[in-house]
């Protein structure tokens, strides 16, 4: 299970690498990712996306696989995660709350 959880991680974090020295260009995959999302949205299909939108119940926007139409994120899906993984998203949900307090105070040192 760690192997396959490490290649996942792998895959995701180097994605738009692997777009860039395919395509010399990474606007190719946000452009499709675009596409795909106003697709969903204009034809109503209700389709399972990984997509970011505010959750309440980590108080901050965080992408998470969601039902998407034409009203928008209309359900979160919170996928079945180990104890650690889910501490894990925890941890990031208050790591970002903070940068958007930060923000909000109009820290000069924030960085976002």
């Amino acid at each position: 299970m760690d192997r396959l959880r490490n290649d996942v991680e792998h895959d995701v974090r180097f994605a738009n690498i692997a777009i860039i020295e395919g395509n010399e260009a990474s606007q190719f995959g946000i452009g499709i990712v675009s596409a795909r999302i106003a697709e969903a949205v204009l034809r109503d299909e209700r389709a399972v996306l990984p997509v970011g939108a505010f959750n309440a119940d980590y108080g901050v926007t965080l992408s998470l696989p969601a039902v998407v139409g034409r009203e928008g994120v209309s359900r979160i899906l919170e996928p079945a995660m180990a104890d650690e993984e889910r501490q894990a998203l925890r941890a990031s949900a208050q790591v970002l709350r903070e940068a958007v307090q930060r923000m909000s105070a109009g820290d000069p040192e924030s960085t976002i």
